[in-house]
């Protein structure tokens, strides 16, 4: 089991409201912060007595809510609205929201971050307000695994590693963690160099795996005993579902196509023996493919109006792929070139989507990068 250091939390993050529209970077100093959004509410005119209250402010069109972060990589919110998001290099995961400053609610002793790897995805339970976990992936010396932890206090505790085995490696390391609508706890993972792994179904690798929260394969996983959902994936690093409880991933293809997939019980996505639409019955064609170029797509989520958004990290683009069913309609390329490289795609309790940049490992980072900020709809095509 990993131990955990706590750390103080930074001091003041200057926050940012914007009203238009894989080599790490070495440490840029502490953060720094305002309080001018509270300075400017406590000294707003109240309302005349007796007048009907104002209408609540419509929610800015773009927000940094966290900046100068290094290699931020997965996010999952609280029940309070706040997220969770992991530093991948330095194995350290903050508390965000708009408003606030990050805080550091606990680093992760026995990460090794080696190229791709090291603490990546992040989950919160669905029984959260009672049970307090928050599940996290990472990469050790000999594997990548999943563990439970508890906030309690503000501050990780560490409880149990759920799963461990799955294949490590530099590059090829999946990580994105999800709960499902059924309440278990699925894990998208990668073949870590070796490409049979992902047809092996005696390997961790190259999979999407389910999980409760224990650890413990479900009864009614495709093999018995086995946490394996679906197989023959390359590297998935998206994970999402929509109203109707159908599931997509986002995946990495190799030198060819990138791709979505609709996720089937005990599929068979195909690689390495299919890179993209195969026209194979033995294996499932993605929705959706791209050339490595436009995509390298990482995470995923499906808004509220029912489309997908595709965070692309070589594409540096957000995409919006069209849902009707479980079919997909024509892709349309958002925030080309805007923010950069795009790792992480969430959408946040009032509907607005969450984005994490991605320009401090094998990008070019510009001013305060990397960076979470939140925006509505209108914004991404602004």
């Amino acid at each position: 089991m990993a131990r955990l250091v706590l750390r103080t939390a930074f001091g003041g993050l200057a926050l940012v409201l914007l009203t238009t529209a894989c080599t790490d970077a070495e440490p840029r100093g502490a953060r720094t912060g305002s309080s001018a959004g509270a300075s400017a509410a406590s000294s707003a005119p109240s309302a005349p007595s007796g007048a009907a209250p104002a209408a609540p402010a419509a929610p800015a069109a773009r927000v940094t809510v966290a900046q100068d972060l290094e290699v931020p990589w997965g996010l999952a919110f609280l029940p309070d609205g706040s997220a969770l998001v992991t530093l991948r290099d330095k194995a350290e995961v903050l508390q965000v929201r708009p408003g606030s400053s990050p805080v550091t609610v606990g680093s992760v002793e026995g990460v090794t971050p080696d190229g791709e790897a090291g603490l990546l995805g992040i989950a919160v339970s669905p029984e959260f307000a009672s049970d307090r976990r928050v599940f996290v992936y990472y990469t050790t010396d000999s594997d990548n695994r999943v563990e439970r932890f508890t906030l309690v206090d503000g501050r990780l505790q560490p409880d149990k590693v759920v799963v461990s085995g799955i294949p490590r490696a530099s590059f090829h390391d999946g990580g994105r963690l999800a709960f499902g609508p059924d309440r278990r706890l699925y894990i998208g993972t990668g073949d870590a160099g070796e490409t049979s792994r992902s047809q092996d179904l005696g390997s961790l690798g190259g999979k999407i795996l389910r999980v409760d929260q224990d650890g413990r394969a479900p009864a009614d996983n495709p093999v018995a005993g086995s946490p394996v959902w679906s197989r023959g994936h390359r590297n998935v690093q998206g994970l999402a579902w929509d109203a109707a409880g159908r599931m997509y991933a986002s995946e990495f293809g190799q030198n060819t196509w990138d791709e979505l997939n609709l996720i089937r019980k005990g599929g068979n996505y195909g690689w390495p023996q299919v890179e993209g639409k195969g026209g194979d019955p033995a294996y499932v064609d993605p929705l959706v493919q791209w050339p490595t170029s436009d995509a390298s797509p990482s995470g995923l989520a499906i808004g509220r109006d029912g489309a997908a958004y595709v965070a692309a990290l070589a594409g540096r683009s957000l995409w919006r792929v069209p849902l009707t069913n479980g079919t997909a309609g024509e892709p349309e390329r958002l925030l080309e070139d805007d923010l950069g490289r795009i790792r992480t795609v969430a959408v946040g309790p009032d509907g607005r989507l969450w984005v994490i940049t991605s320009n401090t490992f094998r990008g070019s980072p510009g001013e305060h990068d990397d960076r979470v900020i939140v925006m509505t709809a209108d914004a991404l095509r602004s």
